[in-house]
């Protein structure tokens, strides 16, 4: 991945596409919008922000969550969180400095399988949404296994929220067999601004679904991708 900056616009590139860009981030915020409707009417909600991206979703959530809140997030590159650190900052007002935030260096899916029943919530936000962009192996989390590792990593009444880049039927019948209560949002890229629509799928978990103990003691294996980027440098162009 390769920072670039073209005036007061911030674009991030993988393979030299442009992935996701400062100037468009109201979809973003909105995912955040979707998944804590209900963990923000908690006391101490845990979260789950898969995908730091430019840290728009992370502080669209921020800003819903509660004191007493804990939102994890996990980041497969390490140069995000660096330039979330440094030049993109400022962007979404330093989300990475509230204390509320823990960062995961690592694999969601991994992450998700670790924790069975640990989140009020989890937003996931990785490459173009099921549609995998950056790399294969992320379709991994949006295959019937991976939506199996997610909804057993949520807490009863849980909310499982992914932005796509598009529509999919076929993701979207994956989720109901995965046990989900599904309802689909599409928004501007720009909200009221305009710009491209986006997709938001968000599954419920059932309050009456059984445990994580009652689920069945098969095991699922997310792949944990490895990406080689030079650490701390933020490779502005």
């Amino acid at each position: 991945m390769t920072l670039t900056r073209h005036g007061t616009e911030y674009v991030i590139l993988a393979s030299g596409q442009a992935l996701m860009s400062s100037r468009m981030h109201g979809s973003e915020e909105s995912l955040a919008l979707f998944a804590c409707a209900r963990a923000r009417t908690l006391e101490t909600p845990c979260c789950l922000v898969g995908g730091l991206g430019m840290g728009f979703t992370l502080r669209a959530a921020l800003d819903l969550l509660p004191p007493g809140a804990t939102v994890v997030v996990s980041e497969l590159v390490p140069a995000l969180v660096e330039w979330n650190r440094g030049p993109l900052g400022s962007l979404a007002r330093h989300p990475l400095r509230d204390k509320r935030v823990v960062i995961e260096i690592g694999d969601v899916g991994a992450l998700l399988r670790a924790r069975p029943s640990q989140f009020d919530a989890v937003l996931l936000d990785v490459d173009n949404g099921p549609a995998a962009f950056t790399a294969s192996n992320n379709a991994r989390l949006y295959s019937d296994s991976g939506l199996a590792v997610a909804r057993m990593a949520l807490k009863p009444d849980g909310v499982f929220a992914v932005w796509s880049s598009r529509e999919d039927r076929r993701f979207e019948q994956r989720l109901r067999h995965g046990g989900f209560s599904v309802t689909v949002e599409r928004v501007r890229g720009r909200l009221k601004k305009g710009g491209p629509r986006h997709t938001i799928f968000i599954g419920a978990v059932p309050s009456r679904s059984s445990s994580v103990a009652q689920l069945g003691g098969d095991e699922v294996l997310c792949e944990t991708m490895t990406s080689k980027l030079p650490d701390r440098d933020f490779g502005i162009q």
